[in-house]
């Protein structure tokens, strides 16, 4: 009787420390089921996935971002011929409600939000530009206060013949925003005016990437000192050493995202993400030729920010176009486009690889996963 006891105590308060893990995804609603943005929770401990939920109807939000303070979303959307969309965060994360949207430019891609929450960036790959945005203090949007146009090409002459703006990222702890252009293998580097929202183009103007890599997604490591960028056409990724003096992004190493011998003829990479702890580094490697061999590059990072190739784990889903990691980095949910599923990788908490579970959820043409505040 008393081991009895003491056996539901336990489970009782294993139970107690389980919390539902809340999570967005942005996807594309034109030719899928999707009516907009959902939501949905992870268990933390279990990693079984609570019902999807449609958070608010919108046209085509494929990218989004959190407010430092959870309170606001910000989305990409084709209204409009492209716009940014700002959203209250309501009934505990389960509604999101409109707050207002502004043109961003043409082919919006990508849109994240500074660390004082006054400032959102637009990465308009069509356009090969980059917005940036003053938000209120109710979280919406103020105005337009940038449109950074970049110049120039890279070698291949059928992607590469002008500016490909991908993605925008705000260094944290600085005042300076960095943009990946794939059309010419640069990272641009503004610096940033918190009280305004103005970009205004920094010396230096760009890092680059090895020629025809095509920078697509930027993600910074937690201590701050190194920075990991995803050659989407080059199937690569490159790690870069900050000079927190100059914001000058030091080459230091780039690997394949694909193991040696495999043929990568129609494949590019997606999403980068660097697990919470700075361990472990993951890349999403995308079959768009329809061969099925959509996996996860997982990688570890030594004392140095080198990387050192680790796994080449199954994604799981069809074209993984986005990933994201919980909070606690125990698990990772890959987002398929083409079959229109989310599936959920655990996270070994000893060596960071991959591995299947049984958690699984359909919704049309999934690409962008974030978590929660």
């Amino acid at each position: 009787m008393i081991k009895l006891l003491f056996t539901l105590l336990a489970f009782t308060a294993g139970a107690a420390l389980a919390e539902p893990v809340r999570f967005y995804l942005g996807t594309y609603t034109d030719k899928s089921p999707s009516h907009g943005i959902y939501t949905g929770t992870i268990d933390s401990i279990t990693g079984r996935l609570g019902p999807l939920e449609l958070a608010t109807a919108a046209a085509n939000p494929s990218f989004l971002a959190l407010s430092p303070d959870g309170k606001f979303l910000y989305a990409v959307t084709s209204t409009n011929g492209g716009s940014v969309a700002a959203f209250r965060v309501a009934e505990g994360g389960r509604r999101l409600e409109w707050l207002n949207d502004l043109p961003a430019g043409s082919g919006g891609c990508h849109v994240s939000v500074d660390a004082s929450g006054k400032n959102v960036f637009v990465a308009n790959y069509g356009g090969g530009s980059v917005a940036s945005f003053h938000t209120k203090a109710d979280g919406s949007l103020a105005a337009r206060v940038t449109m950074f146009r970049a110049t120039g090409s890279g070698p291949n002459p059928q992607r590469q013949t002008k500016p490909y703006l991908h993605s925008t990222y705000a260094q944290p702890g600085t005042h300076r925003v960095f943009a990946c252009d794939l059309g010419t293998d640069s990272i641009w580097i503004f610096d940033l005016a918190e009280d305004t929202g103005a970009l205004t183009p920094a010396n230096p103007a760009a890092a680059k990437v090895p020629p025809g890599s095509g920078p697509r997604h930027l993600a910074w490591h937690p201590n701050g000192h190194f920075a990991y960028v995803n050659g989407e056409m080059g199937m690569n990724v490159s790690t870069f050493q900050i000079d927190h003096a100059t914001g000058l992004l030091n080459l230091i190493q780039t690997l394949p995202t694909m193991p040696a011998g495999v043929d990568t003829n129609g494949m590019t990479t997606a999403e980068i993400i660097c697990h919470p702890s700075g361990k472990w580094l993951y890349v999403s490697n995308r079959d768009v030729a329809g061969r099925s061999r959509d996996s996860i590059a997982g990688y570890a990072i030594g004392a140095d920010g080198k990387l050192t190739w680790q796994q080449d784990a199954p994604a799981g889903v069809k074209v993984p176009r986005g990933l994201g990691l919980d909070p606690a980095g125990q698990w990772l949910i890959a987002a398929g486009q083409d079959d229109h599923r989310i599936v959920v990788l655990k996270v070994d908490a000893a060596t960071g690889k991959l591995s299947a579970t049984d958690q699984t959820a359909s919704v049309g043409a999934p690409v962008c996963v974030i978590f929660a505040k």
